[in-house]
């Protein structure tokens, strides 16, 4: 068979790029480019969550709280909370099977005129590489005082943890203004 005079000059394999050709090769490399996209966009919420890396490490120390004055009941109770993880945790709550009621975790605010106000907080914050330093002009556990506590005595708290999980620890009873 003899080809035409055109198409032996271009060869005998010549490839022309057709409408059809085309469309066919953008839409075959559309499938791999878009597994790509998702699994980047998997992998970009993965890390800005905070799952990626090393997972938080806690530790608490300092833990203390404050013996109420006169008939008061209600007090504190503050701890040094440190996250030496690549990712952040937050502390859901704070329980004790000695203090009566709930403890609630609360964030006080100093205001104009030596005026404070309290509101209740549903989690705190553990950065990482970072920590939290809990204290009377921030972030604390409010909570119900056993009649019985004595300053020097100590107090079983557990701390909740939404990647942490619980830390058990101790906290001294101390007159406000010791151990600030």
């Amino acid at each position: 068979m003899t080809l035409p005079t055109a198409e032996r000059a271009a060869g005998p394999l010549s490839w022309r790029p057709t409408r059809r050709r085309v469309a066919d090769g953008l839409l075959a490399a559309l499938a791999p480019i878009a597994a790509c996209a998702v699994a980047l966009g998997g992998l970009t919420t993965w890390v800005g969550t905070g799952n990626a890396g090393s997972p938080a490490r806690i530790a608490v120390a300092d833990g203390r709280v404050f013996l109420p004055y006169g008939d008061a009941r209600d007090t504190a109770a503050f701890f040094r909370i440190t996250n030496s993880g690549g990712a952040d945790d937050r502390l859901l709550k704070v329980t004790s099977p000695e203090v009566q009621g709930e403890a609630t975790l609360s964030r006080h605010r100093m205001m104009s005129g030596n005026a404070a106000s309290a509101r209740t907080v549903d989690s705190a914050r553990v950065p990482a590489g970072g920590g939290l330093a809990m204290s009377p002009y921030g972030l604390d556990v409010t909570l119900r005082a056993d009649p019985a506590w004595q300053a020097g005595t100590y107090v079983p708290f557990t701390l909740h943890f939404e990647r942490g999980g619980r830390i058990e620890v101790q906290a001294a009873v101390v007159r406000p203004g010791e151990g600030e």
